[in-house]
C-alpha cells in the first residue's frame, strides 16, 4: 500500500505535469486580459474570459454574485472539505505601458499594474488542477473558484463576504503577483476610502467673483485640515488623495469640485476613528467656505488575519513549486528595467530567492481580502512575476506582467496553489488545526461589520 507522503508527492507531480502541459494555453489568457486591461466593475471581458476556461474544465458557474455583474463564483465537487481559491482581473487607472522596458505609456488608458491579470489566470489555473486530481481520485471535496471584481478600491470582495459566499468554506487561499517569493503570514491594512463631493455657486472669476462660492475652495480647505491633521493621528496611519475634479476653467468658479479619499491602518478601529476625524475637516470645508458638502462611501477593507498553521503549508509548497530563472533575452529586459528603477545591474541571486517564512509580513498595502480573512481561515503567498526591486502600481509592473517573466512566476503560484489545496483535502487535521487557530485569532467575542456599511456596489467608481 501506498503511504500517504508518497501518494501525496506522486498527485503534486502529476498536478504539476499537467499544469506545465497547460502553460501556454494559461499565458495566453492571461495576456489578453492583460491587453484588455479593464478597470474595476467593468471587467466584462475578463471575467466572461475566465468562467469560460473554467465552465470548459467541467465546473458549474454562478455569475454576477453579490450584485456585481462581473463577480462570479466556479464550483466542481461535493461536500467536504470546501476549498476556496480566489481570483482578481481588475486593471488601474492611466497606467497603460508597452511589454517593452522603457516607459511608453498609451495616453490615459489603464494598465495591469497589480498584476491582477496573472492573478485571476493562476488562481484558474489552479482551480482546475485540483478538479483534476478530485475527478481522477474519485476523492470528496469541493473546490470553489471565486471571481472577485474590483479589488482596487472597490472592496468586491466585502461585498461577497456581506453576501455569505464564504460561510460554508473550510480554507481560503490567494496569492498575489509581486517581486519577490515569499508565504508569510501576511499583513494588510484596513482601509476607508469615500468620494468628497463639494456645491457651490459659479459665477465670474473676475467680473462678479463676489455672487460665487468655490466648491474647489472646499476641497482645498479640507485637504489643507487633514494635512495638518497628519501630525495628530497613529504615526502608522497612511491618507491619500486626488483631486478628481476641480472645475473646468480658471475665470468660471466652480460650482462642483470632487476628491477622493483613502484612509489606512493596521487596525480597522484605528482606520474608523482617522476617517471619522477626515469627514469633519470636510463639513468644516464646507462650512467655511460657503458651500455644502456630501460624501459617497467607495471601499472599506479588514486588516488580514494572519493563520501560521496554512502558511507553513503554503511555504512547503512554494519551495516544491520550483523557482523562477530568466533566459538571456529576459535577463537583458530585467537589467534595463533594474536600471530604470535606479538600481543599476541585477543580482541573478534575487530572481529566484524563496525568502524566509515569517511569522508576521509588514503591512504596506491593503486588500479585501482582509474581510475573508476574518470570516475563513485564510492563507497567501506572494512570487516575481517582476524584476526584483519593482514597487507595483509602475509602468515597470505592467510591462514585466505582460512578458514571459510575469508569466513564469504566475505558473509558480499555480502549482502552489493547487498543491496546498491538494494537501488540506488530504489531511483534514491540518485543517481542523487552522480553524482551531482562526477562532482563537479572531476571538470569541468577534463579530463581523463591513467598514463601507450597507450601501450597494459602488458599480460607478471608475466613471
Amino acid at each position: 500500500m501506498l503511504c500517504a507522503c508518497a501518494a501525496g508527492l506522486n498527485a503534486q507531480e502529476d498536478a504539476f505535469k499537467k499544469m506545465d502541459a497547460r502553460a501556454g494555453a494559461y499565458g495566453d489568457i492571461a495576456l489578453q486580459i492583460w491587453n484588455w486591461a479593464e478597470m474595476g466593475y467593468k471587467e466584462e471581458k475578463s471575467a466572461a474570459l475566465l468562467q469560460k476556461t473554467l465552465a470548459d474544465a467541467g465546473f458549474k458557474i454562478t455569475k454576477g454574485v453579490a450584485g456585481m455583474p462581473t463577480a462570479f463564483v466556479a464550483e466542481y465537487g461535493s461536500g467536504s472539505p470546501v476549498i476556496g481559491i480566489l481570483g482578481e482581473y481588475d486593471a488601474l487607472p492611466g497606467l497603460s505601458q508597452q511589454a517593452v522596458p522603457e516607459k511608453q505609456t498609451a495616453g490615459g488608458a489603464a494598465g495591469h499594474a497589480c498584476g491582477h491579470h496573472l492573478f485571476g489566470t493562476a488562481s484558474t489555473a489552479a482551480a482546475i488542477a485540483v478538479k483534476d486530481w478530485l475527478q481522477q481520485n474519485g476523492n470528496k471535496g469541493t473546490i470553489r473558484f471565486y471571481g472577485c471584481p474590483a479589488e482596487e478600491g472597490g472592496s468586491g470582495k466585502v461585498y461577497m463576504v456581506r453576501a455569505g459566499l464564504f460561510d460554508d468554506l473550510d480554507v481560503a487561499l490567494h496569492w498575489h503577483p509581486g517581486a519577490n517569493n515569499d508565504a508569510d503570514a501576511g499583513a494588510a491594512l484596513a482601509n476607508k476610502s469615500a468620494k468628497f463631493r463639494f456645491h457651490g455657486i459659479s459665477a465670474h472669476a473676475a467680473g462678479a467673483p463676489e455672487r460665487g462660492r468655490s466648491a474647489l475652495d472646499g476641497v482645498e480647505a479640507m485637504n489643507y485640515m487633514v494635512n495638518m491633521m497628519r501630525e495628530h493621528i497613529p504615526q502608522e496611519t497612511r491618507i491619500h488623495y486626488v483631486i478628481t475634479d476641480g472645475g473646468k476653467a480658471p475665470n468660471v468658479v466652480p460650482d462642483f469640485a470632487e476628491v477622493y479619499y483613502y484612509a489606512r491602518h493596521n487596525n480597522r478601529e484605528t482606520v474608523i476613528g482617522v476617517f471619522d476625524r477626515i469627514v469633519k475637516a470636510a463639513e468644516g470645508a464646507a462650512m467655511g467656505t460657503g458651500t455644502t458638502m456630501d460624501y459617497e462611501m467607495i471601499g472599506g477593507t479588514h486588516e488580514l488575519l494572519p493563520n501560521l498553521t496554512l502558511q507553513q503549508v503554503m511555504y512547503k509548497n512554494l519551495q516544491a513549486a520550483g523557482r523562477v530563472s530568466y533566459t538571456p533575452e529576459e535577463m537583458a529586459f530585467a537589467e534595463k528595467i533594474s536600471q530604470s528603477l535606479g538600481r543599476g545591474s541585477l543580482n541573478t541571486e534575487e530572481v529566484g530567492r524563496i525568502d524566509p517564512l515569517r511569522e508576521i509580513g509588514q503591512a504596506y498595502g491593503s486588500t479585501d481580502v482582509g474581510d475573508v480573512s476574518f470570516t475563513v481561515p485564510t492563507a497567501g503567498l506572494n512570487t516575481a512575476t517582476w524584476v526584483p526591486g519593482t514597487p507595483a502600481h509602475s509602468w515597470q509592473a505592467v510591462a514585466a506582467g505582460g512578458t514571459t517573466i510575469g508569466l513564469k512566476g504566475m505558473m509558480v503560484a499555480a502549482k502552489t496553489l493547487a498543491s496546498t489545496a491538494i494537501d488540506l483535502m488530504s489531511n483534514p487535521e491540518t485543517v481542523a488545526k487552522a480553524k482551531a487557530e482562526f477562532e482563537q485569532r479572531r476571538g470569541p467575542d468577534f463579530q463581523y461589520v463591513p467598514l463601507l456599511g450597507d450601501r450597494q456596489p459602488a458599480l460607478d467608481y471608475r466613471d
